[in-house]
């Protein structure tokens, strides 16, 4: 991987200045930088202009008057980053995961350690409880093995339970795995797991969104979530109990319209509750194998012929299905009365077009009686 933009350029320690100021969290840098052209220059543009970005108040404007201070923190980041020996990724580095860029919340800054490709052709994100039972730990053993013929990189949050399971096994199977930390990138917790963190910077990487220095505090582990489902194309829930960060993963990345799976369970454990809830509310796909992923993301062994996706020719459909598809073309996903009523197609007609197109693999039904356009 090529190194981080060269410290010494002033719009690399501007959009590091800016991304450290308080109260700016990811989306409100977004807008910052789409308004003033960049990082730099928000603290240039005049007063009454820096007013007009949308979402920024009187406080956020006093931002602009720390200039210098916030320059010295990012000198000092940068200083940092060359003694503890980690790299700094920011939004616009060709090495930031591209997959977390279609986020809206995704993070615009990245310290990162190790020799991942952030950017892989295939990844699998595995969470579940910290409280893994021999059930759990076999499960996630299998999975990762399994999965191996499809060379994913493995992606999970290095915590107690199912998550350090999975990045053993995929030490194990070879696999490049990144963890993603709710603690600074400096601070490895829990530090029982140092030993297997060191040893994924090999071949994976462990990544935090927070610097080191920054305080570690409950809610940066919900927050850390998000990227993990971010960066997973599939992910999958092997164990989880009625509530806990497993859910509210699955719940994000689902949000996010990737591939969710759940590892059914005996139906007398508390640990395959929330995965069995999944499955009952269709916001996970059953897992029984590897091929389940394959199959829902057209991937191929290595060696084998690559699946083609279906091709959408809206042109050769007939009339009721063109509607069908350029109405959820433009809404990415509705509920089959509003298709009905926006097309004037009756209900009984509709659910059965609906149907000969998700067995083609163009549509996917989604909970609420929604459909959603797959290609």
């Amino acid at each position: 991987m090529s190194s981080s933009p060269n410290p010494n350029h002033e719009s690399f320690r501007y959009f590091l200045a800016l991304a450290l100021a308080p109260k700016v969290g990811p989306s409100i840098f977004k807008a910052i930088v789409a308004y003033a052209g960049s990082a730099e220059g928000f603290f240039q543009i005049t007063k009454g202009k820096a007013s007009k970005i949308p979402r920024i108040g009187s406080r956020l404007l006093e931002i602009r008057n720390s200039e210098e201070t916030l320059l010295r923190k990012a000198d000092e980041l940068i200083q940092s980053a060359e003694k503890k020996q980690f790299r700094i990724l920011t939004l616009f580095d060709p090495n930031f995961p591209q997959r977390l860029k279609a986020q809206e919340d995704g993070p615009v800054l990245l310290f990162v350690k190790g020799n991942a490709d952030f950017n892989p052709e295939k990844t699998i994100g595995v969470v579940g409880t910290r409280s893994a039972t021999t059930y759990g730990k076999a499960a996630t053993k299998k999975l990762i093995t399994d999965s191996s013929i499809y060379k994913p990189t493995i992606v999970s949050g290095l915590a107690y339970g199912i998550d350090i399971e999975a990045h053993r096994e995929s030490l194990t199977a070879n696999l490049p795995t990144i963890g993603v930390l709710g603690s600074p990138i400096d601070q490895i917790y829990p530090a029982t797991h140092r030993k297997t963190a060191e040893q994924m910077m090999e071949n994976g990487a462990i990544i935090s969104e927070y610097a080191p220095g920054s305080r570690m505090v409950p809610g940066n582990f919900p927050a850390r979530n998000r990227i993990i489902a971010g960066f997973s194309d599939a992910l999958v829930v092997v164990e989880a109990a009625a509530k806990g960060g497993a859910l509210i993963t699955a719940e994000i990345a689902y949000s996010y319209d990737k591939e969710v799976f759940a590892v059914p369970g005996n139906l007398q454990s508390q640990y395959s509750e929330g995965c069995n809830h999944l499955i009952r509310k269709m916001k996970a796909n059953i897992y029984t194998g590897p091929e389940d992923i394959a199959e829902a993301l057209f991937w191929s062994k290595e060696g084998e012929k690559t699946i083609p996706k279906p091709k959408l020719d809206i042109y050769q459909r007939d009339e009721e299905e063109k509607a069908i598809l350029n109405l959820l073309l433009e809404k990415k996903e509705m509920e089959i009365d509003q298709i009905s009523y926006q097309t004037e197609i009756p209900l009984g007609v509709l659910s059965s077009k609906l149907l000969a197109m998700e067995f083609e693999g163009i549509i996917k039904s989604l909970p609420g009686k929604k459909y959603r356009l797959l290609v």
